[in-house]
């Protein structure tokens, strides 16, 4: 990042939780070491493996770690909701979304942060700008997100190669912007109605390459039930493009 950071001088990022105990403690202290400035917020559905509990442990909870706690699970979208709102009730000046597992790497935060600093509101993390950058992925997984990318981007006209990224850093004016009474997701498809409403509101956006790898333990989150979810979700929105 430039030497003086002014849009991402107060970092915050997002990380909703739910049974991570496994591999929390690591991904946290990645991120802390990534840069002094960096906070992080954990949003943790109580998760029975005392995931919350390993936070509240941590020697800089309340000092850079902050947690979020819900009541029961409620879904990567709500939490990411709370998380936006809590970041703008405390000051924070950009915010940056990263799973849990480590399938999105620490590292390549700065470059998403340096993006925010050179003047984009959303910098997008991409599996797919210059080429697929995906490891350890089953070939049906691949081709289900490429398909899922390719159907998101042709009814809700994003114009990125990777419209369902989860791993992206936003300026606090963009998210000023928003009108979160359209929000409606509950699950994944989160990500694309903040794309597609980021760009609404006259965001700048800019993809940043990433890698991405498949996590290392744990338990996927998807669903048939999220998966249809963020399908109708495409639908609606591309309904919403057309004023209909």
């Amino acid at each position: 990042m430039n030497a003086v950071s002014i849009r991402t001088s107060r970092p915050l990022v997002m990380i909703p939780t739910y049974n991570e105990a496994d591999g929390i403690r690591a991904i946290v202290d990645e991120i802390l070491a990534t840069s002094p400035a960096i906070h992080i917020l954990i949003i943790d559905d109580s998760s029975p493996d005392g995931t919350g509990k390993i936070i509240t442990d941590h020697p800089e909870y309340h000092h850079r770690i902050h947690l979020h706690s819900r009541p029961k699970k409620l879904g990567l979208g709500t939490a990411y909701r709370e998380g936006y709102h809590w970041g703008l009730r405390h000051d924070y000046t950009c915010f940056i979304q990263i799973d849990a597992d480590h399938s999105h790497d620490p590292a390549d935060i700065p470059r998403l942060l340096e993006a925010v600093e050179n003047g984009a509101d959303l910098a997008l993390g991409s599996r797919y700008v210059h080429g697929v950058r995906v490891l350890n992925w089953a070939l049906e997984r691949m081709m289900l997100s490429i398909f899922a990318g390719a159907y998101t981007r042709v009814l809700t006209a994003l114009p990125f190669t990777d419209p369902t990224s989860g791993f992206k850093a936003v300026h606090r004016s963009a998210i000023e912007k928003l009108h979160w009474e359209k929000f409606t997701s509950g699950g994944y498809s989160f990500q694309i109605e903040l794309h597609f409403y980021l760009l609404q509101s006259g965001a700048v956006c800019k993809e940043v390459p990433i890698i991405f790898t498949e996590r290392r333990g744990g338990e996927s989150k998807m669903s048939r039930e999220i998966a249809l979810e963020a399908a109708l979700r495409v639908l609606r929105l591309s309904a919403e493009r057309f004023g209909l």
